[in-house]
């Protein structure tokens, strides 16, 4: 049995940031230890949660496809809850953990319980279905924003994303050659994972110090 929360970091970091996992890959996948690693690293409080469909492959055979993203938003909300963060909040994740705190961030933020978004690899549209677009939400998004992407990210590239409609308020580190989990090819960008992983933590340093709060 998993702990409800994975924690990293020190206990007296400014900032807390509750990261849920993607679709098909559970909260201690590589990627997203790796991405914590990292954040705290850079000083941060770093909490992951799993989805009730995740965590239930943890104990059963069964392996029925994820929710609908947006099902899961009240997940999300009770996982803030009971978290409890005592500072400021960033909230986000890796791909579709990232959208999901996309849909609730506005209200939460509105009522002064966020202070910003994290996407670690946001899923603008399924891989090989650019018109698919998953961003109606984020044209007026009201939070404050990073994503950080892989410039070849199948979710959305570089040659992609700059031609979308989305707030001013989302700021994009893009890590070249960066697939869906930022991981660079070593031999054609220059960079390593670890390389990478570096560039975000300092960038989203860099983001949450200019934050309002």
């Amino acid at each position: 049995m998993m702990d409800r929360f994975l924690l990293q970091g020190p206990s007296d970091a400014r900032f807390t940031i509750l990261l849920a996992h993607g679709a098909g890959a559970p909260m201690d996948s590589a990627s997203m230890t790796s991405a914590a690693e990292a954040l705290a690293g850079a000083g941060f409080r770093v909490a992951r949660f799993e989805f009730s469909y995740m965590a239930a492959r943890r104990t059963s055979d069964d392996r029925k496809p994820p929710p609908r993203a947006e099902t899961l938003n009240p997940e999300y909300e009770a996982a803030i809850a009971e978290l409890g963060a005592g500072g400021p909040l960033i909230i986000g994740g890796k791909s579709m953990g990232g959208r999901v705190a996309s849909m609730i961030a506005d209200d939460l933020y509105g009522r002064g319980k966020i202070a910003g978004l994290l996407c670690l690899g946001y899923p603008f549209h399924p891989p090989g279905q650019p018109e698919k677009l998953r961003t109606a939400h984020l044209e007026g998004l009201a939070t404050p924003a990073l994503i950080c992407q892989g410039t070849r990210d199948e979710f959305g590239t570089r040659d992609e994303v700059p031609g979308y409609d989305l707030s001013d308020k989302i700021e994009i580190l893009w890590l070249e050659d960066g697939d869906h989990d930022l991981k660079p090819r070593k031999k054609i960008s220059g960079f390593s994972s670890a390389d990478h992983l570096a560039t975000m933590a300092k960038a989203v340093r860099a983001w949450a110090d200019r934050l309002p709060v």
